[in-house]
């Protein structure tokens, strides 16, 4: 399990998660907006912003 920071602007916002292998591309299902796009670190569990 790991985690990833978006930032505080994103708390409670709807996303969608799109992942193919370790890379992750968070989008606003509201407005389609690509929030953050990001290769998973394996070794980390805690994705920084």
């Amino acid at each position: 399990m790991y985690s990833i920071g978006v930032g505080r602007t994103h708390a409670r916002t709807r996303v969608v998660l799109i992942i193919k292998d370790r890379h992750i591309t968070i989008v606003d299902k509201t407005t389609g907006e690509v929030i953050r796009d990001l290769t998973l670190d394996p070794t980390r569990r805690y994705q920084k912003q």
